[in-house]
């Protein structure tokens, strides 16, 4: 299920998807290494992704500042059309090649955005019956 949304432009913080993500059916907050993250059933779906050593070689200057937010997507082809939609926001690391997530500027992902985003990361991450059920709620 994909929603367009309109790109509203706003300075998303921690304190934003801490809300989105929670009100999710089956989800939980943990704390790891000192980071943020979000589950649904020990699922890892939204979490606090600081850029590493080996990160901020590979992306050089391009390397962005502010707080990272990593979010799982349902496939690759997923993955490419957010990188090809709005690289000032998605962006991604060598250590994500060829896996189903997306690294994304916080500050820079307007709250409309940011929602959808952390429903879809949940979508992917979901027991079928548990999606199932949050879907058929919706109005």
């Amino acid at each position: 299920m994909t929603v367009t949304l309109p790109k509203v432009r706003g300075v998303a913080t921690w304190d934003d998807v801490r809300p989105l993500a929670l009100a999710l059916p089956e989800t939980d907050e943990r704390l790891s290494r000192g980071h943020l993250q979000w589950r649904v059933k020990d699922k890892l779906f939204v979490w606090e992704r600081p850029l590493r050593t080996a990160d901020l070689v590979a992306l050089g200057d391009a390397a962005p500042g502010g707080p990272i937010l990593g979010a799982r997507v349902e496939h690759l082809g997923a993955k490419e059309a957010l990188l090809a939609d709005d690289p000032q926001v998605f962006f991604t690391t060598p250590h994500f090649d060829g896996y189903p997530a997306i690294l994304v500027r916080l500050e820079r992902v307007g709250l409309p955005e940011l929602e959808e985003l952390v429903v879809e990361a949940w979508l992917a991450r979901a027991p079928k019956r548990v999606a199932d059920a949050y879907l058929e709620q919706l109005p």
